[in-house]
């Protein structure tokens, strides 16, 4: 009994007890990061040549709210492509996912990260009560009554919430597919935001247009930020010999930091980066970068991309929940016959001088005349918007064009 302890004994207890919750703790971010890489990589398949922005984490979120309605076989597709549950029976991962969403959003100034996840409902259909709590307290989840049937006040009040949601950087966000709407029945949806201001912003005089060269060899004129100051920069070695370099530029608060690896090779495409992109190898990337004074070039660019996820989620082996006959989401309702008709995710980012905003519903080395080292992003680079205390991948992309 615990009682009976000795206080070494007692100690030895919860020092287990501590080291026992951090491996669960980081067991869950691994997973995270490892679904956050999957996603990328299936949604770049066939878009070489294409500026990319995804949200892994306002994905997640979604496929963890419907985790909460999910039974059978569908509830185990969830459970096989996330890595872990948040159904009821596993209280400790809703728990610890609940705590580090609350830890994600909170921040002492404005609101540099803001996740939200609302569940419209057809109003005829009689959802379980237990589901009703739980979508209730789910990262603040909103769960609202509409008629499908009347498409158009049923969009305006989609895009009204996603509009709010993501502080009016995406809109127009609901379109109905081809498909009669009154066949849908529930509409899952997230948003992710993030508005920020960098640590140590670049100065406006200091932008200037400069060469930037694309990926079949042309070369643009772009508008470069830049300026000198201590960055974490990192030469990477992977055990296959490639060879990138890295710069990690951080947020006010240090909550969040940007990530931004280029091959050392010019002639390197982006995409041998890519495929390196582990929760281990970001793990050791990190942990292997040093402290330093720099030259940071780097081009403004905006990105924006609107996916349908329904393939790619077939092909992470998340398929009956999309199918009339094999979906089973009974923890929702046991009256009705329930699947995902649709699934969209958008997401946008904006970087400039005073910092970056970003919202979803996701270099060479030289030395110049000061003889200090340089990282210079004029050509395509790979980035990454990481929050540094619970590990989260918020956005993740590649720039191709910054003036696409």
């Amino acid at each position: 009994m615990m009682g009976s302890l000795s206080v070494p004994s007692l100690l030895l207890h919860l020092l287990f007890v501590m080291r026992r919750t951090c491996a669960f703790q980081d067991s869950i971010r691994q997973l995270n990061t490892e679904f956050a890489q999957t996603l990328y990589q299936k949604l770049t398949e066939g878009e070489e040549c294409r500026n990319i922005v995804i949200s892994p984490v306002g994905v997640t979120v979604a496929l963890e709210l419907l985790q909460l309605g999910a039974k059978g076989n569908t509830f185990a597709q969830l459970e096989n492509a996330l890595g872990y549950t948040v159904h009821g029976t596993d209280s400790g991962v809703r728990h610890f996912l609940r705590s580090m969403y609350v830890e994600l959003t909170n921040s002492t100034h404005t609101p540099a990260v803001q996740l939200a996840c609302g569940l419209f409902v057809e109003s005829s259909i009689q959802l379980s009560p237990h589901f009703s709590e739980d979508t209730a307290v789910w990262l603040n989840g909103s769960l609202q009554r509409v008629n499908f049937s009347n498409t158009n006040e049923t969009a305006t009040l989609i895009n009204k919430w996603v509009s709010t949601k993501s502080r009016g950087e995406i809109k127009d966000f609901m379109s109905w597919p081809s498909a009669s709407p009154s066949l849908t029945q529930i509409a899952v949806i997230s948003t992710t935001y993030f508005n920020s201001t960098w640590q140590n912003p670049f100065a406006l005089s200091e932008t200037q247009h400069l060469s930037f060269t694309k990926a079949d060899g042309s070369v643009i004129k772009v508008p470069m930020m830049y300026q000198i100051s201590a960055v974490n920069y990192g030469q990477i070695k992977t055990g296959s010999n490639q060879r990138f370099i890295a710069v990690e530029l951080g947020y006010l608060e240090h909550a969040v930091n940007m990530l931004i690896i280029i091959p050392s090779e010019r002639k390197n495409p982006i995409s041998s980066i890519e495929p390196h992109i582990t929760s281990h190898t970001l793990s050791a990337w990190t942990n292997s970068m040093r402290r330093m004074k720099m030259e940071v070039f780097l081009p403004k660019f905006k990105v924006q991309n609107k996916f349908n996820l329904k393939t790619v989620l077939t092909t992470l082996g998340i398929t009956d929940l999309f199918s009339p006959s094999k979906a089973d989401f009974s923890g929702i309702s046991e009256q009705e016959k329930l699947f995902v008709s649709e699934a969209i995710h958008e997401a946008k980012i904006e970087v400039s001088e005073d910092g970056t905003e970003a919202a979803a519903a996701t270099a060479m080395v030289l030395l110049k005349r000061s003889r200090t080292l340089a990282f210079k992003a004029d050509r395509p680079f790979f980035f990454l918007l990481r929050h540094a205390k619970t590990g989260r991948i918020l956005f993740m992309g590649r720039v191709m064009d910054p003036l696409e």
